[in-house]
């Protein structure tokens, strides 16, 4: 199971009510973004220009902000040992988040779109979340991106104007929706890297303003969705229509 798999699920308004954001920020507070390491050496840069060259192949003229949901069919999501070097990346069958996370943010380098690293914290219920750290423990390896019911995701956030981004969550292979109702697979907090960007560099997405390198909270949407619809009005039913009188005809004598 990968993080866009269930699509059987059921969104609860109230889900995340108690679910404790600052706790988890606080956890995650010094969590860097991931990124692919670099051997100074041919193999690395063989392996860069292989990944990018399938990039531009797969994206066959298409917009340059079209989703690299290729990688997806290439790498499984699982458990992934870092640091990870460019060479070591192609050779994988599995990846975590942060490595499809940190390869995307790349292919839209290499592409020429401004990209910045996302971390992202989510919550699901506690059966993803026991199956995970069971899947990690088995592969040797331990989950801190796992807390009380939230995990700690990676992605990464392209500009389509000035200061104007979307999210790209490169293990579900979508674009997060701005408006974020709670439940399963909610978005509660994001932050975003920009190492150019001043203190007062702001980035909008949809309704939100997000600071940049630091955590942000995600207000919930209203959800209109979820009110109840009124009732149809009865349509008046119509006179029924006067029959029409044919003459008779004239019988001659």
């Amino acid at each position: 199971m990968y993080l866009g798999e269930d699509k059987n699920m059921v969104i609860d308004l109230e889900q995340t009510g108690g679910a404790d954001v600052d706790a988890a920020i606080a956890n995650w507070q010094n969590f860097p973004a991931s990124y692919m390491s670099h051997h100074g050496a041919p193999c690395c840069d063989i392996a860069r220009e292989w990944i990018t060259g399938m990039d531009f192949s797969q994206l066959n003229a298409g917009h340059s902000l079209t989703g690299p949901r290729w990688l997806r069919k290439l790498f499984k999501w699982g458990p992934s040992k870092w640091p990870m070097h460019w060479c070591e990346a192609v050779q994988e069958k599995t990846l975590d988040c942060g490595a499809l996370g940190a390869l995307s943010h790349e292919l839209y380098v290499a592409r020429g779109v401004r990209s910045f690293p996302a971390q992202f914290i989510l919550e699901f219920n506690d059966v993803s979340t026991r199956h995970w750290v069971e899947t990690w423990g088995a592969a040797g390896s331990c989950a801190p991106w796992i807390s009380e019911g939230l995990i700690y995701h990676e992605g990464c956030a392209v500009a389509v104007s000035e200061n104007e981004i979307k999210l790209w969550d490169a293990t579900a292979t979508w674009w997060i929706n701005p408006k974020q109702f709670g439940g399963y697979a909610g978005l509660l907090a994001v932050r975003v890297f920009d190492n150019q960007a001043e203190p007062p560099s702001v980035f909008t997405w949809g309704e939100h303003r997000i600071p940049a390198n630091t955590w942000h909270k995600v207000e919930r949407a209203t959800a209109d969705f979820a009110a109840r619809k009124p009732a149809p009005k009865p349509r008046r039913k119509r006179a029924p229509r006067a029959a029409k009188k044919v003459a008779e005809p004239t019988v001659a004598a």
